[in-house]
């Protein structure tokens, strides 16, 4: 080929696509708050700010502060990773399809396995905290007439079908509602806060604040105290599965993920000193909803009940929006039935992921608790469970962001030294995690994961054993399309 040709190819302009592979989404119609509130709502700051202190302390004692410190450095360093994608492309998969870019089809199918796990159970033990302090709350307030069990199963299935409705009315109104309720009930929580820092005093607690010693056993109470902490931090990325339809998605996508995660570092921060010094010197902490009711001047318990509620609710939409665009997107890719990949044609919402997922979201804690177990054991469970999916999708993400640059000739050195931090502590908190729950009598919960794992992998490898082709199209993501060009307003709603 001559020097002439190659340059006028090299000169021509790309060919587009007739549509955008994630047609039928409502394309660039979303501004940034509801990309934020995503994130904010799958993280559910308030009610991470009532629960994660008393877990952390267990481990760490007063040197809680500084294991949510270093969760938080470790969640930061993993959104460096996403945002390395994130600035690029533009998936509903999300990790996903960036984790396909770099790594391939199998470590990317890994990833989608661990992130519907992930996304799944977590939708599953948001909906079943909202039906825990839901009880709580009528239970202060006198309301226990018939049986608590038929009580928290009707509170399920309402706030479950709730939560389909807004799936299917699209992020534009569920996102908007999720953020002003997250925001009420951050702000309840601060009140409390508030309270118990002007009770306790304007010194600072300098037990708190002084770093921990060197020795190997304080060193190893604040790495254990990091584990529940990081915890908090989970769904912080699912802002990256509106990419799609976002109206600038490489700059609010990015931003969103990293101001979520260090917004909620500081109320966690917060929230754990404030606790830590009411408490004492026992050091021995509740979750913030049973603090006793003497703790409160102005009786604020009921209505923390109800803003961690609400905040669960808030996560159960966001999870629930993270999973069926994930679905979406490997429906598309026909990894997963075909139908999956349709939407609606009026909301553009990926209706029939809804039906098919939401059924098993509500019904799966309603037939454990039909077991006889305890509503919060079900909470702690399913909380554990999607831990294993989450930690294992952010390890293969940052181990995929270095090669995708090198692939592409933009390899820097931010993303080798945040994955070369990342990708060891997360290995390490896995197994610290799985350790944990094999000690306390749950080896159940590690044992299902790897099945559930194992089983996703059977799936993509008979996939891939009679369609090669279409497994190696793995990854989908937005691109301009001559629709775009051609009809800029129509294309978005395309169906």
């Amino acid at each position: 080929m001559s020097v002439t040709s190659t340059a006028t190819q090299a000169s021509s302009p790309p060919v587009l696509r007739g549509r955008s592979p994630v047609a039928g989404l409502d394309r660039r119609s979303l501004g940034p708050l509801p990309v934020l509130a995503q994130s904010v709502s799958a993280v559910a700051p308030a009610a991470a700010m009532a629960a994660t202190p008393a877990l952390v302390t267990a481990d760490a004692g007063t040197s809680a502060l500084w294991s949510v410190a270093l969760a938080a450095l470790l969640a930061l360093l993993v959104s460096v990773c996403v945002r390395t994608f994130s600035i690029r492309m533009a998936a509903p998969g999300a990790l996903y399809s960036f984790t396909a870019k770099g790594l391939g089809p199998a470590a990317a199918f890994a990833c989608g396995c661990a992130l519907l796990i992930g996304y799944g159970v977590l939708a599953m033990g948001a909906l079943t905290g909202a039906g825990l302090y839901a009880g709580q709350l009528f239970a202060r307030l006198g309301m226990t007439a018939g049986p608590p069990e038929l009580l928290v199963a009707l509170v399920l299935l309402t706030v479950g079908i709730l939560t389909a409705y807004f799936l299917v009315r699209g992020v534009r109104l569920s996102a908007g509602l999720a953020l002003c309720l997250e925001a009420a009930s951050i702000v309840l929580a601060l009140a409390f806060f508030a309270v118990l820092l002007v009770r306790q005093g304007p010194h600072p607690d300098m037990r708190q604040l002084t770093p921990p010693d060197a020795s190997p056993a304080a060193l190893a109470s604040v790495v254990a105290g990091a584990l529940p902490a990081f915890g908090a931090f989970i769904g912080f990325e699912s802002a990256t599965v509106l990419g799609a339809e976002a109206r600038r998605p490489f700059l609010v996508v990015g931003r969103a993920v990293r101001w979520t995660v260090v917004c909620s570092a500081g109320l966690y921060l917060l929230a754990t000193y404030t606790q830590v010094l009411a408490a004492g010197s026992n050091g021995v902490l509740s979750p913030l909803g049973e603090f006793p009711d003497h703790h409160s001047a102005v009786r604020l318990p009921v209505l923390l009940d109800l803003g961690i509620a609400i905040s669960f609710f808030a996560c159960a939409v966001a999870s629930g929006t993270a999973l069926v665009r994930l679905l979406f997107s490997m429906g598309r890719e026909r990894m997963t039935p075909r139908r999956l990949g349709r939407t609606h044609p009026t909301h553009g919402t990926p209706h029939i992921a809804v039906s098919f997922v939401l059924p098993i979201l509500v019904l799966v804690p309603l037939g454990l608790l039909a077991t006889g177990l305890e509503m919060s054991t079900v909470f702690t469970l399913l909380l554990s469970l999607c831990t294993y999916g989450f930690l294992t999708a952010y390890a293969l993400v940052c181990v995929a962001a270095p090669v995708f640059l090198h692939r592409i000739g933009e390899l820097t050195r931010a993303p080798v030294a945040a994955a070369a931090v990342c990708v060891p502590f997360l290995l390490l908190v896995l197994a610290a995690h799985a350790r944990l729950n094999v000690s306390a009598g749950n080896a159940l919960l590690p044992g299902l994961f790897t099945v559930l794992m194992g089983a996703g992998m059977v799936w993509f490898l008979l996939a891939r054993r009679r369609d090669p082709e279409r497994v190696g199209a793995i990854g989908v993501y937005d691109e301009t399309s001559a629709q775009d060009v051609l009809h800029p307003v129509d294309s978005r709603r395309a169906r």
